[in-house]
């Protein structure tokens, strides 16, 4: 089973929760927001189930704009749950560090 890991941007609305700021401490506001993620599924489909409320992150849910293919295309596919998760927190950590508010599970 192949594993893709997956990047939405976020509207900016989500700075207003504090909980998204106190996990992003080098936040930078003129920045996009992200959530990144993985998933058996394409990203395609499992944008779509977040929007629809099926195993959705609430940030996604209430302010997912678009997936932002630039941001992880190249990464997929993956072979393992494991190094899925080790590129979804890679990615999560890379963009934080750029000063964009970024939230992943």
């Amino acid at each position: 089973m192949a594993y893709n890991v997956y990047v939405i941007e976020l509207d900016k609305e989500v700075l207003k929760s504090k909980k998204f700021r106190e996990r992003n401490p080098l936040l930078n506001p003129r920045r996009a927001c992200f959530y990144v993620g993985q998933t058996t599924h394409d990203p395609v489909t499992r944008f779509n189930q977040h929007k629809q409320g099926y195993k959705a992150n609430s940030f996604v849910k209430r302010h997912g704009i678009r997936l932002v293919w630039r941001k992880f295309q190249k990464y997929n596919p993956i072979q393992t749950r494991k190094d899925a998760e080790q590129v979804e927190r890679w990615l999560t950590n890379k963009l934080r560090k750029k000063g964009h508010g970024t939230w992943s599970n």
